[in-house]
């Protein structure tokens, strides 16, 4: 069964990560639960250098963040697809503030133009149909990163009114930016939050989250394209994205 996404066009920051993950499937098979748990924005511990494990400062490679990425089999319950839909558009939204312009980079090809590389993964449950999940990879350097989870927090705090993105001549809305409780293990930082989306009569609730290990970023957009449930990144998922991060930094 493949979800259909019109109306969502017109967001034109939720279709540039969220068409490709538009592959749920009834067949039958059974995802891991969901065990989502409570925090804000959360700091970590250093990295796992200051115990004797992988060095998480230096960047990762092009192919080495591939190789962390999550693959078809990670995950029981989910659909995974490599890259994004052909048809979303490409670059990073402007927003009309500022202060909110690292909220439009967030739902972006990548979280900031700062990226050195980036690999998407669209993930569609099996269970939960219609629920969209997009994960992707970004290596920077370690101060740059630190940075982004800095300006991902400021932004949260001073967005809660909304703000519009533009991007391809196409605009949406990005109304009640709320902080949302998430922790994500192994993480040294985590950004989470909700807002709602607007545009040609479509409402869409989005939940973004978005970890940093060292000098690797994981950021995860979830929708609910059925327009049934409130959205939010399963747990599994970006436990297991950390974890695989984690095995490609220890080598």
């Amino acid at each position: 069964m493949r979800v259909k996404t019109a109306g969502l066009t017109a967001l034109v920051t939720v279709p540039a990560l969220l068409l490709a993950t538009a592959c749920t499937s009834d067949d039958g098979k059974q995802p891991a639960k969901d065990t989502s748990s409570p925090a804000g924005t959360q700091k970590g511990r250093s990295p796992d250098t200051a115990k004797g494990g992988a060095d998480t400062s230096e960047p990762l490679s092009g192919p080495q963040l591939e190789r962390a990425a999550l693959a078809t089999g990670d995950l029981a319950g989910f659909q995974v697809s490599p890259g994004k839909s052909a048809l979303a558009p490409s670059g990073q939204p402007a927003a009309d503030k500022h202060t909110c312009q690292p909220l439009a980079d967030a739902m972006g090809d990548r979280p900031s133009p700062q990226a050195r590389d980036t690999v998407n993964r669209g993930l569609g449950s099996l269970k939960s149909l219609g629920l969209a999940v997009s994960a992707s990879l970004s290596s920077y350097s370690e101060a740059a990163a630190g940075e982004l989870m800095r300006s991902l927090t400021s932004a949260v705090a001073g967005c809660g009114e909304g703000f519009s993105a533009t991007l391809d001549g196409r605009s949406g809305d990005y109304r009640e930016v709320k902080t949302a409780a998430f922790t994500v293990s192994g993480a040294d930082e985590t950004v989470s939050w909700t807002t709602v989306g607007s545009g040609d009569g479509a409402r869409v609730p989005i939940h973004l989250v978005v970890v940093r290990k060292g000098a690797t970023v994981a950021r995860f957009m979830a929708l609910d394209l059925a327009r049934r449930t409130e959205p939010r990144v399963p747990q599994e998922v970006a436990d297991k994205q950390l974890a695989k991060v984690a095995q490609v930094l220890a080598g």
